[in-house]
């Protein structure tokens, strides 16, 4: 039973055209009465009728003839039904000057017509709303009378006249549509039959041939899908691939410091071993975090941004930052407003902030200077961290945002991870990072550009 109610585009388009052909009906309905209406608005039928028996009276002064006239008049359209209503009938009554009746329908019983003269009126007969018209004309006076046609009756009568005919036509055209849509579909379902054949790994182009315009645009987002799975899961490889490689070289550091402080014969050597060994352990944890953080950016679903001060953010991660510069003897500077609220990823903006800084103290000049600014501009912000270092040569600066990465000529040690984060968490908050010249003579200058949110509140850490 489920399985007959259950949607399908065959069903939907069939049941689009019964609802089609029902909206024709109405339409029909709609546009027959509004004909009827306007033939009432110039001339009723009854009128033309009375004026037309009323004529052929005016040039008979025998009564027999006159009352033969009438009665064929009323046996013709008792057998033609003209009045348009199978339900009641024409009634007729004929006067002499005098106001005696020559002539009554049946129908009148013991009731007398009573309409306006020369135009048609309304008048109750036996409880029914009648139309009536009279004609005085010569010796006689002719008043007609019919069941008033209402609204009801009128679509009733229509109703019964169009339906057949759209009965008729029904199957005549629901058929081929069912048919066209069915062998319609077909193209679709070898497609999905074509994709259910593949293996769960599989990730090859789909290579189909297809014919219909319709079908080539799902085709085509289909091998695009696959085309950046493909890559993702390149990426993925080579990234793990990569991590194992930059994991192996602190292992083993780790491992040989381990066995020359358990060899160690004095306590210089000893104390060299676990230094060595210190550093190996820091950076096997740095590396660690920096793939555990790429890792968190990678994923599918981000936190929802919530309200920050960046300014305030900025400042504290500067103040952070500050031991190590002083170690290095690098100025730290920063130029930003009191406030700058908006709502963004606080952790992945916490990771630009200090990757930026870890980066240009780091591989900055001994005694040099580091410049932090933050920016308003228009609807987005601008982040600029700029050093006085070596710098980095044009045809290297694309390369340092990917992942494992590290300039040529540079002695620092590190992940090579940074810069890798840095434009993957401005992306993901919907911003751009560049790289350009720095502070002179020849540093090293990243501009981040991320979007600032008109409906900030005022953060909690303001």
């Amino acid at each position: 039973m489920k399985a007959l109610w259950r949607p399908t585009l065959v069903r939907r388009v069939v049941f689009v055209v019964l609802v089609a052909f029902v909206l024709v009906l109405m339409a029909i309905q709609v546009a027959m009465y509004l004909q009827f209406r306007q033939s009432l608005a110039v001339d009723q039928r009854l009128s033309r009728l009375g004026r037309s028996l009323a004529g052929s009276l005016a040039a008979i002064d025998d009564e027999q003839r006159a009352l033969a006239v009438v009665r064929a008049t009323q046996s013709i359209y008792a057998e033609l039904r003209l009045s348009g209503n199978p339900s009641g009938t024409l009634l007729l009554q004929l006067s002499d000057p005098a106001g005696r009746t020559v002539y009554g329908s049946r129908a009148l019983g013991k009731e007398r017509l009573d309409g306006p003269e020369g135009r048609v009126g309304t008048q109750m007969l036996g409880g029914a709303p009648y139309w009536v018209y009279r004609s005085d004309s010569g010796r006689w006076s002719l008043q007609l009378a019919e069941p008033e046609r209402t609204m009801g009756r009128v679509l009733q009568n229509n109703t019964r006249v169009v339906l057949p005919y759209l009965l008729l036509a029904m199957p005549i055209v629901v058929l081929p549509v069912w048919l066209a849509v069915s062998f319609g579909l077909r193209p679709l379902r070898r497609v999905a039959d074509a994709i259910a054949r593949r293996g769960g790994t599989d990730l090859s182009p789909l290579a189909l041939e297809v014919r219909h315009a319709e079908l080539a645009p799902l085709v085509a987002a289909l091998e695009r899908l696959l085309a950046q799975l493909r890559d993702k899961l390149a990426r993925e490889r080579a990234f793990v691939h990569d991590a194992a490689h930059e994991m192996r070289t602190p292992m083993a550091v780790i491992a040989a410091q381990a066995h020359a402080l358990s060899g160690a014969a004095n306590l210089q050597d000893r104390q060299l071993a676990k230094d060595h060994l210190e550093q190996a352990i820091e950076r096997a944890s740095h590396l660690t975090q920096q793939l555990l953080a790429l890792a968190s950016l990678d994923t599918a679903q981000r936190p929802e941004p919530g309200p920050v001060d960046v300014a305030h953010l900025t400042r504290q991660a500067l103040a952070q930052a500050a031991p190590s510069a002083m170690a290095r003897g690098i100025e730290l500077s920063l130029d930003a407003p009191d406030g700058l609220p908006t709502r963004l990823d606080r952790a992945a903006f916490q990771s630009v902030l200090d990757n930026l800084l870890h980066n240009a103290i780091q591989y900055g000049r001994h005694g040099g200077r580091v410049a932090v600014a933050l920016e308003r501009i228009d609807a987005a912000f601008e982040l600029r961290v700029d050093d006085d270092g070596p710098g980095i040569p044009p045809a290297e600066r694309e390369k340092v945002f990917e992942r494992f990465h590290r300039g040529v000529g540079v002695d620092a040690t590190g992940s090579g991870l940074g810069l890798a984060i840095v434009r993957q968490a401005v992306q993901g908050m919907g911003g751009e990072v560049t790289l350009g010249a720095g502070l002179p003579p020849q540093g090293a200058g990243f501009r981040v550009r991320l979007p600032l949110s008109a409906t900030a509140s005022d953060p909690a850490d303001a």
